[in-house]
């Protein structure tokens, strides 16, 4: 599936194609730093298929337990998170952030990780009540 995206003010545009069937949430502690919020939601982009198309991202390496390093990609003007991956010019394990995806509604998630690290409360959020707020 061929997707687009970019930033909240748009200064970063990109395309990729991606697995619908390889959408995640995960739960761990970093991603809910990361993100600022209690997970984050991943489209994996096929190998080679990520295309900057306007704007230069920020780039934060961040160092795991294991020693192991992944790049974070982010607009330097807003912040938005872009994409995580391989630290490099051309990364690999391309980690597109759902929420920068113009075809967000489509890419319903096929699986969740670190589910230990999730918010108790996020198991079941449909209970609670819903407004459309103006």
């Amino acid at each position: 599936m061929k997707i687009d995206g970019g930033c909240h003010c748009s200064a970063i545009t990109y395309r990729a194609e991606i697995d619908p069937e390889n959408v995640l949430i995960c739960h761990c502690s970093d991603c809910q730093t990361l993100s600022g919020s209690a997970y984050r939601t991943v489209a994996f982009a096929k190998d080679g298929s990520f295309e900057l198309l306007s704007g230069t991202l920020k780039t934060y390496i961040k160092i795991a337990d294991s020693g192991n390093q992944r790049a974070q990609t982010f607009c330097p003007e807003c912040g938005s998170p872009i994409y995580s991956g391989s630290p490099g010019d051309n990364p690999k394990n391309v980690g597109i952030r759902v929420g920068s995806c113009r075809q967000r509604d489509e890419l319903r998630p096929k699986k969740q990780y670190w589910c230990g690290s999730a918010q108790d409360w996020s198991d079941n959020i449909s209970a609670l009540p819903k407004f459309q707020v103006p």
